[in-house]
């Protein structure tokens, strides 16, 4: 077993060999032929669907559906990718059983809604497998826009400007591309580098550059870039993590859960990433159960997921709780952490319970704990912004902020719900705007 030297107690290859193979294999398998023929059969074909209500990006589902059951995936593929160009991605991380899953006929009648996900994501690997891409450019209109983020706003963006015919260069602060599908999603949701395969077939929409290395504020300007553009996407994300502000907070062990993703994503073998025995993950969100997951495939013997208040009020989804329960993940609610405890590294971290208005109880519980991972929320890092509000930058319409020529989509600006998804539908919809603005269309 190797050993942490920063950390005693957090180990790398806690497992055996094949363990890690297991642990970390495709969440949902895809349909094959036969299983998305009969997954199909099950669609009402209903005419004022409620799924595609539920979908932030509008896909018409009974269409893409119908046209799996009569044997035309690549046109499947293209009604949801027409829609949400990141259909591959989102067909793997979308909460399906929150948003049209959960409004499926067959869900409300039988408890048993369509697979929708997962015929989404069989249409779509169906056409991007074959290296397939169903769009062409417009003819080129001589304009430029500035993308600030490869992720999925910023790509989603990207791509739609690039097929109305503009020029559009995407600045990344990261040396690969795709943002929170690359960087901050578990490994098991997107296995065998999806997430890179994704961006390399949306860019053969052509007439998209990409600039690594490249931060708002650090290595360009706002206004550099709206002298150089005709029009600037801010899409970057969140890049600063909350901090944990008690006691101790800034001994060895306790880390940010974005950044344990992160390594684990990147990392060439799962088994090289050190886990604690004992994990305790901070928040109530998808990166927090996405955090003590992983903790828990890497062979940390205890996972505690410590939130403050309410299951019922986790940002995760009811499934995401539940798969992190089945993964052996204890989950405490009504908590708040008071004090990190330890000569150095953290050896324990002391909670107090708290009511649901959020008063202390004065009543405490101290967990054994070697790693920390916070998953307390990011905020907006970068100078230079347009107005912002609750931390985020401020929008109207179709992604429009305080400055003229500058909108902004995905988790850097307000509103949404930090999905995937939502993310994507911002990004299309933003640039459907700027194309308007630009050719002289919108007032």
């Amino acid at each position: 077993m190797t050993h942490s030297p920063f950390t005693p107690g957090v180990a790398a290859a806690r497992l055996e060999p094949e363990a890690y193979a297991e642990n970390f294999a495709d969440l949902h398998p895809a349909l094959d032929d036969h299983e998305a023929l009969v997954a199909a059969d099950r669609c009402y074909f209903c005419h004022d669907a409620p799924c595609i209500t539920a979908c932030p990006t509008d896909i018409d589902i009974p269409l893409f559906i119908r046209q799996i059951a009569t044997g035309t995936p690549d046109a499947a593929a293209k009604t949801i990718l027409s829609q949400n160009i990141m259909g591959g991605m989102c067909a793997r991380v979308c909460p399906t059983e929150t948003l049209c899953e959960e409004a499926c006929v067959r869900e409300v009648a039988e408890g048993k809604p369509v697979l929708i996900g997962q015929l989404q994501r069989y249409a779509t690997d169906h056409l991007q497998e074959q290296g397939l891409h169903p769009f062409s450019r417009a003819a080129v209109t001589g304009k430029t826009v500035a993308v600030v983020g490869a992720g999925p706003a910023g790509l989603s963006c990207a791509h739609r400007l690039a097929m109305l015919g503009h020029a559009v260069t995407v600045y990344d602060a990261r040396p690969k591309p795709g943002g929170l599908n690359e960087y901050g999603i578990a490994t098991y949701k997107t296995p065998d580098g999806f997430a890179q395969s994704e961006v390399d077939w949306l860019l053969k929409i052509g007439g998209i550059t990409l600039e690594h290395g490249k931060a708002l504020g650090r290595d360009m300007s706002l206004d550099q870039l709206q002298a150089d553009h005709d029009a600037v996407f801010l899409g970057m994300g969140l890049g600063g993590v909350n901090a944990l502000a008690v006691e101790g907070s800034d001994k060895s062990g306790v880390l940010d859960a974005v950044d344990f993703i992160a390594d684990l994503r990147q990392a060439s073998d799962v088994a090289s990433l050190p886990v604690g025995r004992d994990v305790v993950v901070i928040g109530g969100g998808m990166t927090a159960v996405d955090a003590a997951v992983q903790a828990k495939l890497l062979g940390a013997l205890n996972v505690t997921l410590a939130y403050r208040r309410g299951r019922d009020r986790m940002n995760a989804s009811r499934f995401e709780q539940d798969l992190a329960a089945s993964k052996g993940v204890r989950i405490m609610t009504h908590v708040v952490p008071r004090a990190v405890h330890g000569n150095g590294s953290v050896r324990e971290i002391e909670f107090e319970y708290v009511n649901d208005d959020m008063t202390g109880t004065g009543e405490t519980v101290r967990l054994a704990a070697d790693q920390v991972l916070r998953a307390i929320g990011q905020t907006l890092t970068g100078d230079g912004m347009p107005t912002l509000e609750q931390g985020k930058i401020a929008v109207t319409g179709a992604g429009r902020t305080s400055l003229e020529g500058v909108w902004a989509g995905g988790d850097c600006a307000l509103g949404g719900d930090d999905l995937t998804v939502t993310a994507v539908a911002e990004g299309r919809d933003a640039a459907m705007d700027i194309h308007k603005t630009l050719m002289g269309a919108a007032g």
